[in-house]
């Protein structure tokens, strides 16, 4: 028999991951599950905080959660299964949570919904500002709570870890791979190209990829071929091996992309002129890979000793555009009240 929560608050900060071999691709587009393998990193400097109250409802049936992104009530139906998969989480540890609702408000330090992962980070904070306004404590193995992420975005599963984490193919929650202290010269530039929303969602252009482009099952089948290469370059720490291996996995990514029908096209020209950037820095001798995902971003891996040159560079390429220097982050961390 299950007892009711006790009313409470809490307060959590995680970071983005950003995966270095790409997610795109669903089994199963209910619950997440994702098509292929993929590996990421966390992102320090870059911060999602939300806050969760929980309430006795007065009413029976359903409780009416509520979530606010920078105090923007948001759509609730994009938030059913995520809070549907916490309330059997709950029940499983003995705390019943049928007559009570959640009021989240999260804000970032970063764009949302603009290519930058907010949603990894959003739904990691979500998932662990729950747990604790709702008493759930160190009850849950981070699993079960990379598990309930991943319903609400898979990205978010990796980011109940810090360092580097795999989330693989069919897989429901994410597992660690290095720690944040793997990689300690690692760095990663952040371009902000476009500050706004895209125009269309991840989850509308994976969907459409899957049914739509003819690359589609290439795409799954050269996924495995660079998650190996990747995990071979971060065991030895060499940027030369997983250099390469993040370059090929975004640009297949977006080449089933542009081959969905319509075509699915997120770079901008500000894009376009980074990549270039990266190519000609490479070409005089320095370790600059880049990385896009579902939106006109570019992040570009380095080393920390050419941070600063790569940096100028990019600028050149891009006057006025901002760049975030990000090291490699930690676990999301919970505030009780």
């Amino acid at each position: 028999m299950t007892t009711e929560a006790v009313s409470g608050s809490a307060t959590a900060v995680a970071h983005p991951s950003l995966a270095m071999i790409k997610y795109w691709g669903k089994q199963d587009t209910t619950e997440n599950i994702p098509a292929t393998p993929s590996l990421a990193v966390t992102l320090d400097g870059l911060d999602t905080t939300t806050h969760v109250v929980l309430y006795p409802s007065e009413a029976s049936g359903s409780p009416s959660d509520i979530v606010k992104i920078d105090g923007v009530s948001q759509p609730i139906q994009r938030y059913k299964g995520f809070f549907d998969a916490f309330r059997r989480l709950a029940s499983e540890n003995g705390i019943d949570l049928t007559r009570w609702w959640f009021m989240a408000e999260s804000s970032s330090n970063f764009p949302s919904a603009a290519g930058l992962a907010s949603s990894a980070s959003g739904f990691a904070a979500l998932v662990l500002a729950c747990a604790g306004a709702s008493g759930l404590g160190d009850v849950p193995d981070t699993r079960d709570l990379s598990a309930v992420a991943r319903v609400g975005s898979a990205s978010a599963a990796r980011s109940l870890w810090g360092g580097f984490t795999q989330l693989n193919a069919g897989a429901k929650s994410a597992a660690p791979v290095k720690d944040a202290s793997w990689w300690p010269n690692l760095r990663i530039i952040v371009a902000e190209v476009e500050k706004g929303p895209k125009s269309f969602s991840s989850r509308m252009a994976m969907e459409s990829t899957r049914l739509h482009s003819p690359y589609y099952k290439a795409w799954l089948e050269d996924s495995s071929i660079l998650f190996r290469q990747a995990m071979a370059g971060l065991e030895s720490r060499d940027l030369s091996i997983l250099g390469p291996a993040i370059r090929k996995s975004y640009m297949r990514m977006f080449a089933t992309m542009f081959a969905s029908d319509p075509p699915i096209v997120y770079w901008k020209p500000g894009s376009l002129s980074l990549i270039n950037a990266c190519e000609k820095i490479r070409g005089d001798g320095i370790q600059a890979w880049e990385t896009m995902d579902a939106g006109p971003q570019v992040k570009v891996f380095c080393l920390d000793e050419n941070t600063e040159a790569i940096s100028r560079r990019l600028q050149m390429a891009l006057p006025g555009v901002n760049l975030r220097i990000c090291t490699v982050g930690g676990a999301p961390v919970l505030r009780n009240g």
